[in-house]
C-alpha cells in the first residue's frame, strides 16, 4: 500500500489555506491518503532564529500581494484576513482534539476553520468562534471548551509541533512522503510529479 502524504499546516498560513483546499484531490489522483498534521509555526520560527514572511521587510509586502495573486491564479476564494497573523493555538487544539475523538469529521474542521478566517474574516483565533465552528459540524460544544483549557491538549500541540521540527518541518504547508520534502504551496507541481514518476 503507498504511504500517505505527511501534510503540516499552520492554521494562520494562507498557503497553507491554498494547499489545504487541494491537497486531497491532489493526494486522490496517486491513490494516497493524507496525515493532516495542525502545527504551530512560532516555536519552530524561534528554535531557527528566523520569523513569518510577513513580518520580514520588504518580502512581507511582497508576501501580501503575492497570496492574493496565488489564489486569484488558482481560482481559491480569498479574502484577506483584517487581523493577520493570528495565534493558531486554539484552532490547532481543537483540530488535534477531533482528529482524536472524532476523527471523521476532522479534515471538515480543518477546512471550515481555514475558510473562515481566510474567506470570512472570522477570528479562529477566538475560542468562541472555534466552538460555534466546531458546534456547526456537529462537535460537542461543550467537551471540546472543557478540552481546550486542559494541560494535557496543550500537551499535546506543543509535542506536535516538536516533532514537526524533528521531522524538518520550517513552513507551511510543508509534505513529507516517501521520504522526500515539499515546502510551499507552490511546490505541488513538484509533489505531484513525484507521486507520479516515483523521482523528479
Amino acid at each position: 500500500m503507498s504511504t500517505p502524504i505527511e501534510f503540516y499546516f499552520d492554521f494562520s498560513s494562507p498557503y497553507g489555506y491554498f494547499a489545504a483546499v487541494e491537497i486531497d484531490q491532489l493526494a486522490a489522483r496517486h491513490g494516497r491518503s493524507v496525515n493532516w498534521h495542525p502545527i504551530l509555526l512560532g516555536p519552530i520560527f524561534k528554535a531557527l532564529g528566523t520569523n513569518s514572511l510577513v513580518n520580514i521587510p520588504v518580502k512581507g509586502d511582497y508576501s501580501r500581494h503575492d497570496m492574493v495573486r496565488t489564489a486569484r491564479f488558482h481560482n481559491i476564494f480569498y479574502q484577506p484576513p483584517s487581523n493577520f497573523p493570528i495565534g493558531s493555538q486554539v484552532a490547532a487544539r481543537a483540530a488535534l482534539w477531533v482528529q482524536s475523538t472524532q476523527p471523521a469529521k476532522a479534515v471538515d474542521l480543518i477546512k471550515t476553520l481555514y475558510s473562515a478566517y481566510f474567506t470570512e474574516d472570522i477570528d479562529i483565533s477566538v475560542v468562541e468562534h472555534v466552538l460555534r465552528i466546531a458546534a456547526d459540524l456537529g462537535i460537542d460544544r461543550d467537551a471540546l471548551q472543557a478540552a481546550l483549557e486542559s494541560q494535557e491538549l496543550k500537551d499535546q500541540l506543543r509535542q506536535a509541533t516538536e516533532a514537526a521540527g524533528k521531522a524538518g518541518v520550517f513552513g507551511s504547508p510543508f509534505m513529507i512522503v516517501d521520504g522526500e520534502s515539499f515546502w510551499g504551496f507552490d511546490r505541488f507541481a513538484q509533489l505531484d510529479a513525484f507521486l507520479k514518476n516515483g523521482k523528479i
